[in-house]
C-alpha cells in the first residue's frame, strides 16, 4: 500500500484547501445561520449558492464518483484524501456537490437506475439542480435491524401504493425525490423482502410531519414523514424488486469511508483550535500548553487521529482492489473508530477551550451536535462491534 498521492489527486486537494480558505471559511457561519431557509423548491441556503456555481465552474465538483463518465474517477482511498478536508467544514461537502445523502443517493442510480431514471433524476442531481433525500429508518421499530422495516408497497396496476411511518429521513425539506425503503414482499426471506421506490416529493401521500428537533436544533432537515397511499409509477423501484437491502449494502460502504474521512477532517480541526488555544491562554502564570493534562490530551488526539485516518484509508484501499464485500470487515471498524476518535478529540477541544468551547462562538459546539449523530448513522457502535466480533471468531472456529 502506498497512500502517496498522485499528482492529479494532490492538485486537487491543493485546489480545495485553496477554494475553502477564499470562498468557504469567510461565509461559513452565515450559511449556518440560513439553515431555516431551506424549504420546499428552495433546496439550499442562499448565500451557498454562489460558491456551489463557481465550484462546478472550476472542476470541483461530484469528486466522490468513481466512475469518469459521472464523476472524477478517482479510486476510494483517492477520494478520501479529498474528503478529509471537507470535513473540516460543515458546508464544504456541499458546496462542491459532495453531500449526503445526495452522494449515496447518486451512487445507487448511478450503478442500479434505469435509463430513464437517470435522465430525470441521477442528472439533475449531478448537475446540482435537485437534492435527494434516503427514507429508510422508522421510529416504531429498531433502526439498527432493517428486517424489521414495516412500510409497505403493494403494486396494483402500473402504480406502487407506499404506506408507512419514517423519521429521520434527513434533508427531506427542500429535496425534490426521497429513495424510499418499502416491504414488498412480506413473505419471502428477511433481506429478500424490501424495495427501494423512488418518490417525488410531491407525490400525493408524501407527506412531511415535521423536521425532527436534535439536540435543540431543528435544521438539518431530519424529518417524519407519513406514506399514506402515496402512489408512484410502478417503473419507479429502483434495481430489482426484493433487492433493497443488497442496493443498501452497496450504497453504505463507500459512505461509511465519506463519513469517516470527513470525521478525520473535523478532527484535525478540532485538534488545531485546541493547539492554538493552548499555545495563547495562561493559566496560573502559564500558557495551558504547559500543563502535563493538557499536553497528554494533545499526544493522544495526535496518536488517535493518525490510527484512524490509517485504518480508514486501508479500508478504502481494500475495497478498491479486492471489493466491498472483502472490506467489510475494515469497513465496520472505522466506521466505529472514526466516529468515536472524531467525539473523544472534540470533548478535549471543548475542555481545553473551558465556557468558550460550549458556546456557539466556536465552530466546537456545532461540531459536537452534529457529529454524535456519527455513532448512531449507517449502524451504532453496538451492531457494528457484533459484526466484527462475530467474522473475527469466525475465523477460528
Amino acid at each position: 500500500m502506498d497512500f502517496t498521492p498522485s499528482p492529479k489527486v494532490q492538485e486537487l486537494k491543493q485546489r480545495i484547501v485553496d477554494f475553502m480558505e477564499r470562498h468557504v471559511a469567510p461565509v461559513e457561519a452565515e450559511i449556518a445561520h440560513q439553515a431555516d431557509e431551506v424549504r420546499p423548491g428552495v433546496p439550499y441556503p442562499p448565500a451557498l449558492l454562489p460558491l456551489r456555481r463557481k465550484a462546478k465552474a472550476e472542476g470541483l465538483w461530484n469528486l466522490f464518483l468513481p466512475d469518469a463518465e459521472y464523476g472524477a474517477g478517482l479510486t476510494n482511498w483517492e477520494y478520501g484524501i479529498l474528503c478529509e478536508q471537507m470535513g473540516r467544514s460543515l458546508v464544504a461537502p456541499a458546496v462542491f456537490n459532495c453531500a449526503a445523502p445526495d452522494t449515496g443517493n447518486m451512487e445507487i442510480l448511478a450503478e442500479y437506475g434505469t435509463a430513464e431514471q437517470k435522465k430525470r433524476w441521477l442528472q439533475p442531481l449531478l448537475e446540482g439542480e435537485i437534492r435527494s433525500c434516503f427514507s429508510m429508518t422508522e421510529p416504531e421499530v429498531a433502526g439498527s435491524d432493517p428486517t424489521l422495516l414495516q412500510t409497505r408497497a403493494v403494486r396494483r396496476g402500473d402504480e406502487w401504493i407506499i404506506n408507512g411511518h419514517k423519521w429521520f429521513t434527513s434533508g427531506a425539506i427542500g429535496a425534490s425525490v426521497a429513495i424510499v425503503m418499502a416491504v414488498t414482499d412480506p413473505d419471502a426471506a428477511p433481506h429478500l423482502r424490501a424495495s427501494m421506490i423512488i418518490a417525488p416529493i410531491d407525490a400525493p401521500g408524501l407527506n412531511i410531519i415535521r423536521p425532527v428537533p436534535v439536540m435543540g436544533h431543528t435544521g438539518g432537515g431530519h424529518c417524519e414523514i407519513r406514506y399514506e397511499d402515496c402512489r408512484v409509477p410502478a417503473e419507479n423501484v429502483l434495481g430489482p424488486v426484493g433487492g433493497g437491502f443488497m442496493i443498501a449494502q452497496a450504497r453504505l460502504g463507500p459512505g461509511r469511508i465519506h463519513h469517516c474521512m470527513r470525521a478525520i477532517g473535523g478532527a484535525e480541526m478540532a485538534l488545531e483550535m485546541m493547539c492554538q488555544r493552548a499555545n495563547r491562554r495562561v493559566a496560573f502564570g502559564e500558557p495551558l500548553a504547559k500543563k502535563q493534562f493538557v499536553q497528554d490530551m494533545i499526544a493522544t488526539s495526535r496518536m488517535e487521529i493518525d490510527q484512524a485516518r490509517l485504518l480508514t484509508m486501508y479500508a478504502a484501499w481494500k475495497m478498491d482492489t479486492v471489493g466491498k464485500k472483502e472490506a467489510r470487515q475494515e469497513i465496520s471498524m472505522i466506521k466505529v473508530v472514526a466516529a468515536n476518535v472524531f467525539m473523544r478529540v472534540l470533548d478535549r477541544a471543548i475542555q481545553v477551550h473551558g465556557a468558550l468551547g460550549v458556546s456557539d462562538d466556536t465552530p466546537l459546539a456545532f461540531m459536537w451536535r452534529n457529529g454524535r449523530m456519527l455513532r448512531l448513522a449507517d449502524g451504532p457502535d453496538e451492531v457494528h462491534k457484533q459484526v466484527i466480533a462475530r467474522r473475527e471468531l469466525a475465523r477460528w472456529q
